[in-house]
């Protein structure tokens, strides 16, 4: 098995998660992926001649970002301030930031309030992971009655399955996922699209449910839910990677 290092580096002025792999070959390799910035290295180099290249990394990475500066915009994380309003579903949350002697940090939504007790010394990628999921989570559990709702009414108007559990869950990778035991999975994301394009992906996903794959038959079933799905389908490609809390 591959040893691998999980770091952040600081390019082009941004923190950057980075993963270090030392495994069996006898090349380097640097690579730009979806989530990190990966440098892959040969097991047998020592530690000095493993710091060259990192410098070498390093440099890399900030190259390809000043000669496609859209690289950078999967690695900005976005910060928030004490008192910042969030709009999400046409609801406004307020967001308290207070201090945490805890390690690590938690949130609490009362109301429209959502409090966020933050370990402030924690590394500032971490920082900021932590609150985006924080503030995902806790908004997601207030939107879920009318998220299932929703569900539930194009569920009943295009197909009239039946469902196990409707769960909203913070991820990156996909924006839904529906298993043969009728769990229909949507990432809290959709929260931040619009309206109609979260319809597409829930209708998306319903379709699962007579069809687990994607066949000719299931884009049909999509289609007569939902004649003009390439339109929301085109809008996930160009604006999803911006699609973040």
């Amino acid at each position: 098995m591959p040893k691998v290092k999980d770091l952040y580096i600081e390019a082009s002025g941004i923190q950057v998660p980075a993963k270090i792999y030392k495994e069996s070959r006898s090349d380097v390799r640097a690579s730009i992926g979806k989530k990190s910035v990966i440098l892959r290295l040969p097991s047998w180099i020592d530690k000095e001649e493993q710091k060259i290249h990192y410098d070498w990394f390093v440099d890399w990475v900030g190259k390809q970002f000043e000669e496609q500066p859209e690289l950078i915009r999967r690695f900005y994380t976005k910060s928030y301030q004490d008192g910042e309003e969030l709009e999400v579903c046409g609801k406004t949350y307020k967001l308290h930031l207070r201090p945490s002697k805890r390690s690590d940090h938690y949130a609490r939504l009362y109301g429209s309030n959502i409090l966020l007790n933050v370990n402030f010394h924690d590394e500032p990628a971490n920082l900021h992971k932590s609150v985006r999921h924080l503030i995902s989570r806790v908004v997601a559990r207030d939107l879920k009655p009318m998220v299932e709702e929703r569900v539930r009414e194009l569920n009943q108007l295009h197909f009239q399955q039946e469902i196990r559990s409707i769960n909203l869950k913070y991820n990156l990778t996909n924006w839904g996922s529906c298993s043969s035991e009728g769990n229909v999975n949507l990432s809290t994301r959709l929260l931040l699209v619009p309206e109609d394009v979260r319809d597409y992906v829930i209708i998306h996903e319903l379709a699962h449910l007579i069809e687990l794959n994607h066949s000719k038959r299931f884009w049909n079933l999509v289609r007569r839910a939902m004649p003009d799905y390439k339109r929301h389908e085109r809008w996930l490609t160009s604006q999803g990677e911006k699609i973040d809390f």
